[in-house]
């Protein structure tokens, strides 16, 4: 059993970006040291930018981080963090997952930003741990790795596992050991450098967009639908969660989302099965009724009808980075 990560202790930081890794996540995190040392007027922290062979790293905005150092050459770290981005799957190959392990068995604590949860899963580095991933990757993950305690949560830190979300998140969840070591008054000099009203603690739950601005109601009915959206729901329970009428819960979501609930939810099943589809190996099958579909000739039908193509040929199509990709990565 790990014992818990003493989170003043840590000096020096790795971040080992992988291809189309999310360069908001790593900026923010590096940026928090870096500002640490400014207003400590000391070299309270170091870092290092780590590749697998040294060279400089794509970002998915296509910028590349420097200096970096090769993985074999790294000296130790107190944490390294594993920052992934885009088609996090294809950037997590064996030599990498065999020296993550590596890492771990030589007690390094292990991290992750955005996307690079999913490779601290592959290697097996995160059973009997809780941990953080971006919201775009929840559904896929959880499908994936049923046995690892995958949370709703800004950030996670459990024992010498720190798993974070991506996009400024990092910031506070480097604001959290700033504050371990020097204490709120440092952490808070380091967040009015960047102007921060507050720093975000690590158990408030992520934004889903879907959730953002949506009236209580509706934000109850929307929930119900995210958790249990593998299984057969009424739309009366729906309204029963949101505490309506069915005929009110109609006008809500006709108001807010120009659908009925029932297309809404169709709708929800589909894009979470898009993403399955994309971002896991799971038999097109088990997709389908991972997302509440009972048939798979309805599955197939609907999802043609949405997206203009069977799931079997999304599937085939998933080694297109412009098909996978059509948006900006998580984070």
């Amino acid at each position: 059993m790990s014992r818990p990560l003493d989170l003043a202790g840590l000096r020096r930081f790795g971040f080992l970006t992988l291809a189309g890794y999310s360069m908001i996540a790593v900026s923010n995190a590096i940026e928090a040291l870096r500002m640490a040392n400014r207003v400590s007027d000391a070299p309270v922290y170091e870092w290092e930018i780590v590749t697998m062979d040294g060279a400089g790293m794509p970002a998915s905005n296509g910028l590349a981080l420097h200096p970096t150092v090769a993985a074999a050459d790294a000296r130790p770290f107190d944490v390294l963090f594993v920052c992934g981005g885009v088609d996090v799957r294809t950037a997590t190959g064996r030599t990498l997952l065999a020296w993550l392990r590596r890492q771990a068995r030589e007690g390094v604590a292990l991290g992750a930003l955005c996307t690079g949860t999913f490779a601290l899963a592959e290697a097996g580095l995160l059973r009997g741990y809780r941990c953080a991933i971006h919201w775009e990757n929840l559904s896929s993950i959880r499908e994936e790795f049923p046995e690892i305690d995958i949370s709703d949560d800004l950030f996670v830190i459990d024992r010498d596992r720190l798993t974070c979300t991506g996009g400024s998140v990092p910031l506070d969840m480097m604001l959290r050991i700033i504050e371990a070591r020097f204490g709120p008054a440092r952490a808070r000099a380091v967040s009015a450098q960047f102007i921060l009203d507050r720093s975000r603690t690590g158990d408030e739950v992520q934004p889903v967009p879907a959730l953002a601005d949506a009236p209580p109601a509706m934000a109850r009915a929307l929930r119900l639908i995210e958790k249990d959206i593998d299984r057969p729901l009424r739309i009366a329970d729906i309204a029963a969660a949101a505490r309506l009428s069915v005929r009110q819960l109609e006008r809500l979501f006709r108001r807010h989302t120009g659908a009925t609930p029932a297309a809404y939810l169709v709708a929800a099943r589909l894009d979470r099965a898009r993403r399955l589809l994309r971002q896991t190996v799971m038999p097109v099958t088990d997709v389908g009724i991972a997302c509440g579909f009972v048939s798979a000739a309805h599955f197939s039908t609907a999802y043609r009808s949405r997206f203009g193509c069977a799931p079997r040929e999304e599937r085939k199509m998933r080694a297109s980075p412009a098909l996978l990709h059509p948006h900006p990565s998580p984070g």
